[in-house]
């Protein structure tokens, strides 16, 4: 363990934040460059000898987080980086953009302030980086097989790496221009600055994977082309399609997905854009959603220079504590500020839109909200409760529901779904049909960047196996596991 009285005799502290006038200014990294590493060994050094560590329970990935908070409380930051990397493929991933439910599940959560866990992560691995322990690691030898992975978020990325160490020839198809999905164009660059991605990409080159960029499976290759050329298919495509919202006035001009939204964002700071088509400066902006990527359009909104930000939330707004129903080590659904919501905005809870108006030239200009309250689980409009904002740019941000249909992908290769609409797999992650598998978002639905990883190194267990009848590769979890889905 690491310090035998860490946790009676040091206080939680987390990264320093960069001041919010500053960082509105920018889009760099929102916390103060190397401000954790003087606090980390202490934080590390709260770690309870706590006998059974639920936090290996709360974590999809299995990460021994116990054994490398040891490591970097003696600041042996090699040992530290080498048991991270054990289990997680890219820490700097999730150490920036994972909601923690390791900590949720921290033994010393039951009555004091969680281990940092995610503030140490990122540290060993930053470390890593600058002491040059993160290096290729090419297989040893070739087994002459070959695998697709269609999508290069991170579980297609975590699968093209098991497998490509693993021994195999892999090829990553991405349909955008850049390699990283959704870590690419859809998280923020204050979140998480795309060097990160970048230099694992570097990586996984010189490991011997191969990229394919601006390349759609379904639509550039047909899907049962590209089974009949690999002895393997993985699909990694993610949930995709947007949820909408249905009211008068969606047709407006200014009113966008979020997924519309964000990826310009980030094309201007890739160079490829002076000013984002979509932007808010000057605007009233509106987010519809609450949750992370709601508090990505918010933060982008205060960047562009937005007149002013409001975000909308059709549930009731979470406690500052765990609710009965949601006891330790179960991931709680708390009040939760986020950088972005440090730096402005206002947050309307238990809130329903009926409608936008707008204006002579077809422009949205305000949004019809009305109070609402749950009756047997579903949303009731309250009487009297009706009022409106102004809203010239409105991003929707409701979450995903499922993988897209409509480039052929799912169609050409003759896949089945399940109940929920995600393409059916069984425990090796295997689908109906030979030879492909599915990990991720495609499969499991909407989730977190945890899971993503998870499944993607689970689903290169399960080709490994299909391909040489046996594999050495860590596999943190199984499909039907869905204990842990927050």
């Amino acid at each position: 363990m690491a310090d035998p009285k860490g946790f009676l005799t040091t206080g939680r502290e987390t990264a320093e934040s960069r001041p919010v006038e500053e960082r509105k200014k920018d889009w760099n990294e929102v916390y103060v460059p190397g401000s954790l590493l003087p606090i980390i060994s202490k934080q590390a050094g709260r770690c309870m000898d706590c006998g059974i560590p639920f936090c290996h329970n709360g974590c999809p990935l299995g990460n021994l987080i116990p054994e490398w908070n040891d490591y970097a409380y003696r600041e042996d930051w090699t040992a530290a980086s080498e048991r991270l990397h054990a289990t997680n493929n890219f820490p700097e991933f999730t150490g920036r953009l994972c909601p923690a439910p390791c900590e949720s599940a921290c033994v010393l959560a039951i009555n004091q302030p969680a281990v940092t866990i995610k503030n140490v992560e990122v540290s060993i691995i930053d470390k890593a980086w600058d002491n040059g322990d993160v290096v290729p690691r090419p297989p040893e030898r070739l087994s002459g097989k070959t695998v697709a992975v269609i999508g290069s978020g991170p579980a297609g990325l975590a699968a093209a790496q098991q497998l490509t160490r693993a021994g195999h020839t892999v090829a990553v198809y991405e349909r955008a221009d850049r390699i990283g999905g959704l870590l690419r164009y859809g998280i923020p660059e204050f979140k998480m600055e795309k060097s990160h991605i970048n230099r694992r990409i570097e990586q996984m080159r010189a490991e011997g994977t191969k990229f394919r960029t601006e390349t759609e499976i379904g639509r550039d290759v047909d899907a049962a082309k590209l089974r009949r050329r690999y002895d393997a298919v993985v699909i990694a495509a993610g949930a995709t399609v947007s949820r909408d919202l249905p009211v008068p006035g969606r047709d407006l001009k200014g009113i966008h997905f979020a997924m519309e939204y964000l990826p310009l964002a980030n094309k201007v700071q890739e160079g490829d854009l002076t000013v984002s088509p979509i932007t808010a400066e000057g605007k009233h902006v509106v987010v519809i959603g609450g949750g992370d990527t709601g508090a990505d359009c918010v933060g982008t909104a205060h960047r562009q220079g937005a007149a002013s930000v409001t975000q909308l939330e059709i549930m009731p707004r979470p406690g500052e504590d765990r609710a009965p129903n949601q006891p330790w080590p179960t991931f709680p659904m708390l009040y939760k500020v986020t950088s972005a919501h440090e730096e402005g905005g206002e947050r309307i809870y238990s809130v329903s839109t009926t409608h936008f108006e707008g204006d002579e030239d077809g422009n949205v200009q305000s949004l019809h909200l009305t109070e609402v309250e749950f009756a047997d689980g579903r949303p009731v409009p309250k009487p009297g409760t009706e009022r409106t904002i102004p809203a010239q740019l409105v991003t929707l941000a409701m979450g995903f529901t499922g993988t897209d249909r409509e480039n052929g992908l799912v169609d050409q290769f003759g896949l089945e779904l399940d109940a929920r609409g995600n393409i059916a797999r069984d425990a090796e992650y295997a689908t109906n049909v030979d030879g492909v598998y599915v990990a991720g978002d495609a499969g499991r639905g909407q989730s977190l960047i945890v899971w993503a990883i998870a499944e993607g190194r689970s689903a290169a267990r399960g080709v490994d196996r299909y391909l040489t009848g046996a594999s050495d590769l860590h596999a943190p979890i199984r499909p039907t596991d869905r204990s842990l889905t927050v």
